[in-house]
């Protein structure tokens, strides 16, 4: 009689976390399903999986297909991380051959200022004060499509929709600064950082006690010229703004004459595109900063530039030379097929999600995020890379003061007409949440975002 008394005891013991979890997934399917509907979100609009452990506890049209937007950039991560080593570093290289000064660069996306200043102090040691021919940039370690074919068609300015290449320079972008002048009336103050030649400035600003003009800033890439117009408000702060450049080579190599001429060091020639003789002497090496920051830099702020510099630098690896997107993201797309996912469950053209031609399915995304989080080498990388609610980058501003601050780590998407969040929410007691929203459809993007923050405060509650 006792045994038999243990023995129901035992399986009342095990059934009972199951149990729990069925409560819990029914409480949850229907409380998410009330927060979406208050919201006035259709729920054929959203695809949407919430995942425990092993069982998928919540879920909505889990295996249809919709624009992802930036969150496909957990699927470039999920890439990179298999197949780019920790411990890899991007190379960008400085050779001289007594005549020519060579910049050759193979494909770091976080080569900026700090790291060109580095190149050049070091070839201050040369005793070098003229450099009587050119300098030429080499970035021949990948192809010279700056602007590939999967993204979105339309070019804007913005720093979003910077170009890529393999030698490539503060993310491609210039900084403007603008800051009102001293008096009304006066122009503002207009910087373009870092200066050199590749773009000229025309300053059309007024400062002004009452704006009446819109401050506008206009790029004329052919011509190279930033033109800034507008009023600008006296007593002010300082605003910083952020547009792209269209030349990543002669961006790169105009920054370069740019630092050496402030180092006393003069260029008698010109900036050109060219390939490094075997004859030219190496006179410095930078190396990257690690792979798990560069990953930071693209998914705590939605880098687009930095996924396709990274998926052309797995393309690299993988032995092409140059080294092409279309290469890489097809190391996305078998990763994902060996975690049993077909076309029916993605459709992956660009590596950043600044597309419309990219499709996923919740259920495909949550694969992914439960591959990273059963894979120890991986997992802890990732984790730091994603922005963090309440806390830093996408996600600073959401999730403040709730349950969900400081517990949820995920990455946002957005395009015209789609919301997406993807990622991992973490209890108190060390379980750990998946989760993949994605919403396409014409509900206004900041009610979406609400309804998906308030689904991840009421599990975390």
């Amino acid at each position: 009689m006792n045994y038999i008394l243990r023995l129901l005891i035992l399986l009342n013991y095990g059934l009972a976390p199951a149990i729990a979890t069925a409560q819990t997934s029914q409480s949850l399917q229907g409380t998410v399903k009330e927060i979406l509907t208050k919201n006035k979100i259709s729920l054929e609009h959203v695809g949407l999986v919430i995942s425990l452990k092993d069982q998928d506890i919540a879920e909505n049209n889990a295996k249809k297909l919709y624009i992802p937007a930036s969150i496909s950039k957990l699927l470039t991560s999920y890439s990179v991380l298999k197949n780019i080593d920790l411990t890899e570093k991007f190379k960008t290289e400085l050779y001289f051959d007594g005549k020519n000064l060579y910049l050759k660069g193979n494909g770091d996306p976080s080569f900026v200022s700090e790291n060109l200043w580095y190149l050049v102090n070091e070839f201050t040691r040369q005793k070098v004060r003229l450099i009587s021919g050119d300098i030429i940039v080499d970035d021949y370690y990948f192809d010279d499509v700056r602007f590939d074919n999967s993204r979105e068609a339309t070019r804007v300015d913005r720093s979003y929709d910077a170009p890529v290449g393999a030698m490539s320079f503060n993310w491609n972008s210039v900084n403007i600064f603008v800051k009102p002048g001293e008096k009304e009336n006066d122009k503002a103050q207009v910087v373009l950082d870092p200066e050199n030649l590749y773009f000229g400035l025309i300053n059309k600003t007024v400062t002004k006690k009452k704006l009446s003009r819109e401050l506008i800033i206009d790029v004329n890439q052919k011509e190279r010229t930033i033109t800034v117009t507008g009023d600008v408000l006296k007593g002010g702060l300082e605003k910083a703004y952020y547009k792209n450049v269209a030349d990543p080579e002669q961006w790169a190599g105009e920054n370069l004459r740019a630092f050496l001429s402030q180092r006393g060091i003069e260029v008698k020639g010109k900036v050109k595109h060219g390939k490094t003789p075997s004859a030219a002497e190496k006179i410095v090496t930078f190396e990257s900063k690690s792979l798990s920051m560069i990953l930071a830099d693209m998914n705590k702020f939605s880098n687009n530039y930095v996924a396709e510099m990274l998926t052309k630098n797995m393309a690299a690896l993988s032995g092409e030379t140059p080294a092409t997107l279309a290469t890489g993201v097809k190391v996305i797309q078998k990763d994902l097929k060996e975690l049993g996912l077909g076309k029916e469950d993605f459709k992956i053209f660009n590596p950043s999600g600044l597309t419309r031609d990219n499709q996923l399915s919740a259920h495909a995304m949550g694969s992914v995020l439960k591959a990273m989080q059963n894979d120890f080498r991986y997992f802890p990388t990732l984790l730091e890379s994603l922005p963090i609610a309440a806390i830093d980058g996408t996600l600073k501003k959401r999730m403040k003061n709730s349950p969900a601050s400081g517990f949820v780590r995920a990455k946002t998407g957005y395009l015209d007409g789609v919301v997406t969040l993807a990622g991992y929410a973490g209890q108190k007691n060390g379980d750990i949440y998946r989760f993949a929203f994605l919403y396409n459809g014409p509900q206004d993007e900041a009610r979406v975002r609400e309804a998906f923050d308030q689904i991840l405060i009421y599990l975390l509650k």
